[in-house]
């Protein structure tokens, strides 16, 4: 079976946008509020961010239990890494997971200004000055047989899109509007052209958008 690049559990509004403007330290997605973009995934039993029992099952929760199914590696863009912009200060930053990333896998960021590759837990970082085919091709590698995850944010997912790597999608959107900001899409139709798509309405108030290549 071949390896897919796949989005898994990415969320946006539902006038499309997937982070405000504005992005720092204190607030990673600018100024939209991320509880009112993820409660719908914290609150279920899956999260891959959950540190305590508990949480809740159905719809909600057999997404998020796709969020590392077959994943062997992670590629993300610099935003989603971190806050910063331009060459590196230091390296003292290490992304905004602490000492036990989530992803227990190799991630592969993408960006103008490449650092030394480091590891926390069974998470190793790498960085990378690469085009889309070109970082695709090294997850491939490093995934080992297995799926790889196209984690975001927004401007890297679409280039990928336009690139035309990307294989399937689970995009959620969640039911507010945050009306400015890096938007995925104005309508998930536009998509259309490339793939097919199943819309699944949750109790939850969001709706999942399932999207596989034509």
């Amino acid at each position: 079976m071949s390896q897919l690049l796949r989005v898994q559990c990415f969320t946006v509004s539902q006038d499309g946008f997937g982070a405000g403007e504005g992005q720092s330290l204190e607030r990673p997605f600018g100024h939209a509020d991320p509880t009112a973009l993820f409660s719908w995934a914290g609150a279920t039993a899956s999260w891959v961010n959950r540190t305590d029992p508990g949480g809740t099952r159905g719809l909600d929760d057999y997404f998020t239990r796709d969020h590392a199914r077959s994943m062997g590696a992670e590629i993300m863009g610099r935003n989603k890494f971190g806050p910063q912009r331009g060459p590196w200060k230091d390296y003292e930053w290490k992304g905004w997971w602490g000492e036990t990333p989530p992803f227990h896998t190799p991630v592969f960021v993408l960006t103008h200004h490449e650092r030394p590759s480091f590891t926390l837990s069974d998470t190793t970082f790498h960085f990378l000055n690469a085009k889309p085919a070109e970082a695709l091709a090294l997850a491939k590698e490093a995934a080992g047989g297995r799926d790889v995850r196209l984690g975001g944010g927004v401007s890297t997912v679409r280039e990928f899109l336009d690139a035309g790597l990307v294989d399937t999608m689970h995009i959620a959107v969640a039911p507010v509007d945050i009306g400015r900001g890096e938007r995925l899409w104005k309508s998930p139709t536009e998509l259309l052209d490339r793939f097919h798509l199943e819309t699944v309405p949750s109790a939850s108030g969001v709706t999942h958008l399932l999207f596989w290549r034509r």
